[in-house]
């Protein structure tokens, strides 16, 4: 059986493959909280993550991710997810990822903040 943070991120994936308002929306609850980083300027709600992440897209073809979960706890009000990742861009570098991400019992995230470390090719 495939767990909720796994079914997330595969959505999130997607949705970053195709930019769809649609498929990006489809994974926040309507008061969610998104950080590109720890320390950055939060989004927040669904609209404002869905017009920063098309502000700042990747065009399909430009990355590829790889990821995998490190842990996921279930509880009544819903999953605490963390994922490790890596991103390559090859025109520029690649990047390794650490997300946590706390998702409703619908798993919708209601709170994505993103690590990321540079690394050269």
């Amino acid at each position: 059986m495939v767990s909720a943070g796994a079914k997330w991120v595969a959505g999130y994936v997607a949705a970053w493959e195709s930019n769809d308002p649609k498929q990006i929306g489809a994974l926040f609850t309507d008061d969610a909280v998104y950080l590109t980083a720890p320390d950055a300027q939060p989004r927040r709600g669904r609209e404002a993550i869905i017009a920063g992440w098309l502000e700042d897209l990747d065009d399909p073809g430009t990355w590829a991710f790889d990821w995998k979960l490190l842990h996921e706890d279930e509880t009544p009000t819903g999953n605490f997810v963390i994922v490790q990742g890596r991103t390559e861009y090859p025109a520029e570098k690649d990047y390794l990822n650490l997300w946590v991400i706390r998702l409703d019992p619908s798993g919708r995230a209601t709170e994505y903040t993103e690590w990321y470390m540079p690394r050269p090719h």
